[in-house]
This record gives structure tokens, C-alpha cells and sequence, in this order.
């Protein structure tokens, strides 16, 4: 029986591997640095597979091929872009994990024509002097929504604690119980309250909240009064919560600063299309908001941001703020929101044009024929691997927005028969590019909601690859 140390030297040095990896042309493609990293971790993992098991029978040279094609495996994950295209099936609209919010074409053109090369950024072409970097965003969320001034941070996480911060620091700040969230990440509104330096208070209970507990919370300490709007929760049955109106008189009456933190924010009543009711930025700032924040990649569907607008002597004072350079974004964001932005300034091109609406208003009609052109071709290509069908299913916008309202669609259902659903799920992910699905009922649902323009063919070539023996 050979010793662990003997079957160890079977491994072939690290320079013979690399010269064999030059001399196929397959280390030119990458820095020389990923290409020693790759061979290295290569070696390593051979190591560790020969220390567990010794016994195992190998050639010299079935050990090499082994290595390399681990290495070239390596190499190929080392040189490609981790932050790349994916193809969404999952029919989760604004998912977290794939990038949420879609960017509209407008703001991807926008980017790529104005932001190749120099670009202006915060500089008056009139005077040649420096100027807000925010200005322009202003111009559109004072167009859009009636506040009287606006900016923008880098997540709505940010907004909320930079305005606790500006308004409240070491004061307190009335919230009802009801409305104290977690949020993404396991981020806490008391502990994200705390930490901008403002002391809670709690009045109401989980379910009930009365304009009384307000009024009866004030003191000489209390500087504003915190509504939250629960994007994503919804709490049913014996419940009330004081409207935004109300809440304005009562701050009135004791000279108190009112914050809306609104979550997603939209700027479009998308009641009206029949989802649920969710308060818009407009609607904040006339039922007399100091501060209103919001996402802007949420239901606005830009770029990862956090915006503030309200009263101008309140956002003056957010500027000033020795958080708002820590927390200010950079060009890249700006643009994707100037752009996005400027397509709101006309609804109908919003609903069309902005990838979120328009898939939040997809029809049925047109998810039914494109489920069914997507379980066609697979019947067609991947043979007996799979039973697909086409069944009823729903889709969800995601990121805690419009929680609990499911969106009727139609997927296609894919069951595989000589692997399991895992496995299948594990070949799309793994693939190029990589494909996200969904589970349910031991079957692969490819939802068309979340499909973009020119991905069909591209899925249906993924999927048929992933079911084939030879997939990996």
C-alpha cells in the first residue's frame, strides 16, 4: 500500500504546469499573477484529495490532466467578472441578490455616452465654479413631487439615518410601535435610531397606534415624530395607525420636525392599476412632511440610492451634515437617476419604459404565450430528459415591496428525470450566463415576467445544456 508522502509526489511541479498551460495558449488570456493563483489552488486541492483518500488509483498522468482542468476551471472564475449579466426566471421583480431594480435603457445609454470620459459632475459651465453635485436631481424630485428641495444618498438606510441624525441627535423621537421595522440584512430601526444619535419613543402598540399616544409622548425633549410606513409588512385585523395628517397637526402644535420614512416610494399611484395602495412621494410631501425619504431603486427603479426631500431649511441642514460626505454617491448614480428620473416626467413613458412597471404590468395573455413558446422548445430540444409543462403560478416585486400581494403568471414547469430539481437549479446557476429559477413542487418554474428583451433563446439554450448528461 503506498504512503501518503509517495502519492504526493505523483503531483507534478507548479512550473511544469504552468508550462504546459502556456504551451496549449491557455495562459496568455489572464494576468500571470491569476494564472499562478489558479494552478497553486489547483495543487493545493489535489493535496488535500490525495491526504483523504491515499488509496485512490491514479496515473501520473491522469493526476496532471486533473489539476490542469481544475486550474483552467479556476483560471476562467479568477478572470471573469464576478458583478456579470444573470438571467432572472425567478419572477421575483426587484430581487435582492441579482441586482434589483432592471436600469431602463435611457439610463444604461445615458452612462455609456456621458460617462466614458470626463464627465460634469459638480462644476457651473456658466461661472466655471463648483457647484451641487445633487442640483439636477433636485430640479426633477421638485418637479415630480412638489417639495421644495431634495437630495440623495447612497441607500434609503442612509436617508433615514442621516435625517435622525440632522434633526434629532441626542433628542427624541416619537414612533409608533407598529411601525418599528427590520429591514434587509437584519438592520433594525431601533438600533439604526440609536445609532444616528436620536433617543426612541415608542407610544402605541403592535396593532393600535391613536393620535392621543403622540400627544401624550411629547416633552421638552422631543424633537420630531417618526412615521414609518411598513413596505415591507402588513399587519390585518383590529389595527389603526394615524394618517400622515394628523400626525402633521400634532407636530404642529408642539413645533416638532415630521419625518416620513416611506420605503419604496413610489412616484406613480399604482392603485390604479389595481395593486395596492402604496403612498407616493407626492402624496408625502402634501400631507405636510418636513422629510420624506424613500428608495430609488425600489418601485422609482434606478440605481441603488436613498432620497431626501421635504422643506428646504430641513435638506439645507441634511447638506451640511458631516454624514452627508460620507454618504454622498458618485457619478454613476446620478446619472442612472437623472435618467431615470426624466422618464417619469411623463406616466405613460414611465409605465413602458422603466423595466420595473413594465413588468409589474405585464399581461397574462402575454406571459401564457411566451410560457408556452419557452415549454415548446424545451419539449422539442431536451427530448426525454424533462416533462415540461405550462401551469398557473405568481411572481412577487420583491425587496419588501408590496408584501404579501402576489401577482398571478404562467411558468413554465420543468421536471427532470435523471437528476434531481436541486441539481438542475445548481447546472443553471452555474452556467453562461448564469440562470436563477425557482423550486416548487419538485419542478423548475421559469417565470417570463422577469425575462428581458433577446433572453428567451438564450434560457431555452441554457436550460436544454443544464439537462444534458454531459452538464456539469
Amino acid at each position: 500500500m503506498p504512503s501518503a508522502k509517495d502519492v504526493l509526489r505523483k503531483i507534478p511541479a507548479v512550473d511544469r504546469l504552468l508550462e504546459a498551460l502556456e504551451a496549449a495558449g491557455e495562459a496568455t488570456a489572464a494576468p500571470r499573477a491569476l494564472v499562478v493563483d489558479a494552478v497553486r489552488s489547483a495543487v493545493e486541492a489535489a493535496r488535500d484529495r490525495l491526504r483523504a483518500d491515499p488509496d485512490a488509483e491514479a496515473s501520473e498522468d491522469a493526476l496532471r490532466d486533473a489539476i490542469l482542468a481544475d486550474a483552467r476551471a479556476r483560471l476562467h472564475g479568477l478572470a471573469r467578472p464576478y458583478f456579470r449579466k444573470v438571467i432572472n426566471a425567478t419572477g421575483i421583480i426587484l430581487h435582492t441578490a441579482l441586482g434589483r431594480a432592471v436600469l431602463a435603457r435611457q439610463a444604461v445609454d445615458q452612462i455609456a455616452r456621458e460617462l466614458s470620459g470626463y464627465s460634469l459632475l459638480q462644476a457651473d459651465p456658466e461661472t466655471g465654479r463648483r457647484s451641487r453635485r445633487d442640483q439636477r436631481i433636485e430640479d426633477l424630485l421638485r418637479r415630480l413631487t412638489g417639495a421644495e428641495a431634495a437630495t440623495v444618498v447612497n441607500n434609503n438606510a442612509a436617508a433615514t439615518m442621516i435625517v435622525l441624525n440632522t434633526v434629532a441627535a441626542g433628542r427624541e423621537v416619537i414612533v409608533s410601535r407598529g411601525q418599528l421595522v427590520e429591514i434587509g440584512g437584519s438592520f433594525r430601526l431601533p438600533e439604526m435610531m440609536a445609532a444616528s444619535g436620536a433617543r426612541m419613543v415608542e407610544v402605541g402598540t403592535t396593532n393600535k397606534t391613536h393620535p392621543r399616544d403622540y400627544e401624550n409622548a411629547v416633552t421638552g425633549e422631543t424633537a420630531a415624530i417618526l412615521r414609518v410606513h411598513p413596505s415591507n409588512y402588513k399587519i390585518y385585523g383590529f389595527t389603526s395607525e394615524v394618517p400622515l395628517e394628523t400626525l402633521r397637526e400634532i407636530a404642529d402644535r408642539h413645533g416638532l420636525a415630521l419625518i416620513d420614512d416611506l420605503g419604496a416610494g413610489p412616484l406613480i399611484d399604482l392603485s390604479k392599476y389595481g395593486f395596492p395602495k402604496e403612498p407616493t412621494l407626492a402624496e408625502s410631501v402634501q400631507a405636510g412632511a418636513d422629510l420624506a425619504t424613500s428608495s430609488a431603486d425600489k418601485l422609482i427603479g434606478a440605481s441603488q440610492g436613498g432620497i431626501i426631500l421635504g422643506r428646504k431649511k430641513w435638506v439645507d441642514a441634511v447638506r451640511k451634515s458631516p454624514l452627508a460626505r460620507v454618504l454622498r454617491v458618485g457619478k454613476l448614480t446620478l446619472a442612472a437617476l437623472e435618467a431615470t428620473l426624466a422618464l417619469f416626467l411623463d406616466e405613460p413613458t414611465a409605465l413602458r419604459e422603466v423595466p420595473t412597471n413594465r413588468m409589474l404590468l405585464r399581461d397574462l395573455a402575454s406571459l401564457d404565450a411566451q410560457a408556452t413558446r419557452l415549454a415548446e422548445a424545451l419539449r422539442g430540444r431536451a427530448g426525454d430528459a424533462a416533462d415540461v409543462e405550462v401551469v398557473d403560478g405568481f411572481s412577487q416585486l420583491g425587496s419588501g415591496s408590496l408584501p404579501t400581494h402576489d401577482i398571478p403568471t404562467r411558468v413554465a414547469a420543468v421536471a427532470p428525470r435523471a437528476m434531481t430539481v436541486d441539481d438542475l437549479a445548481r447546472r443553471l446557476r452555474l452556467g453562461e450566463p448564469p440562470v436563477f429559477a425557482r423550486i416548487q413542487n419538485d419542478r423548475v418554474l421559469l417565470d417570463p415576467r422577469t425575462l428581458q428583451d433577446g433572453e428567451e433563446d438564450v434560457l431555452i439554450e441554457a436550460v436544454v445544456r443544464a439537462l444534458a448528461p454531459e452538464a456539469t
